[in-house]
């Protein structure tokens, strides 16, 4: 994976599929947070489909994390890896207040911007 101007994720031209994670961070224990988040990128990226990911947290503890696959077959494989479902339990128990899931084809993408 490797990633644009300014953390966008490079992308094929669609149609492929999203993964939209939000979720508030708890207040309490941080310990292996940012190293778990880091391998589940790593991990990710080994997977057959993955195309990207973009994430960003607010000060807030609010964050959204958005990767990219190919199929939804290949969402469903990353979803079934093992390692994944662990760190996926920890975080439900252990890192987020609450968090929402969706998962969407898309059909259509254009961006823009202003050179810098």
């Amino acid at each position: 994976m490797s990633l644009g101007a300014a953390g966008f994720a490079e992308l094929p031209a669609p149609p492929y599929w999203a993964v939209v994670f939000s979720s508030r961070r708890s207040a309490g224990d941080d310990i292996g947070y940012g190293e778990a988040a880091r391998c589940m990128v790593e991990l990710a990226q080994q997977q057959p489909g993955f195309l990207g990911v973009e994430s960003a947290r607010g000060e807030d503890g609010f964050g959204i994390t958005v990767s990219y696959w190919e199929t939804e077959a290949a969402i469903a494989a990353w979803r079934a890896h093992a390692e994944h479902a662990a760190v996926r339990a920890t975080g439900r128990r252990d890192w987020y207040t609450h968090f929402e899931l969706r998962v969407a084809k898309v059909e259509r993408a254009y961006g823009g911007g202003h050179a810098a």
